[in-house]
């Protein structure tokens, strides 16, 4: 038994956060403009607010505790949640931004997307339907 604890669940516990899922992208299917990470990350730090095709680019987030937005913030911002507060919190702090408006899953953020064409946000791979366009797999 002693061998079990000692062995097998820390293994146990190490495979439970191997898996990671993928995060896609999302725009309004109207929406001609390019995207690469780097001008997706821009718009989600503030650092862009229209797309290339000259029209407003509106980010939504989802909530912090939610999976694909900790996918979303390593793997296209390549930041933490607590970078993240702490890049806002500066931005906030001497008026130059405000962060994404946030929601609370998946459904909510293609509902979002679906209706208004200025709007880009994120999720799971698994969730995506054909209401809104990928841009971008992560």
């Amino acid at each position: 038994m002693i061998v079990f604890k000692k062995i097998f669940l820390p293994l146990l516990f190490l495979s439970c956060y191997s898996v990671s899922a993928e995060v896609v992208v999302i725009v309004h299917p109207s929406n001609s403009s390019s995207f690469d990470q780097s001008e997706i990350a821009k718009f989600f730090l503030g650092k862009a607010k229209s797309f290339s095709d000259g029209n407003q680019a509106v980010p939504i987030n989802q909530e912090d505790s939610s999976s694909a937005r900790k996918e979303f913030d390593s793997n296209v911002l390549s930041k933490s949640g607590s970078q993240l507060k702490a890049y806002w919190s500066k931005l906030i702090f001497t008026g130059k931004g405000s962060p994404p408006k946030e929601v609370s899953n998946d459904s909510d953020v293609i509902d979002l997307i679906s209706k208004n064409p200025s709007m880009i946000g994120y999720v799971d791979a698994a969730s995506l339907n054909d209401t809104v366009k990928s841009v971008g797999k992560f």
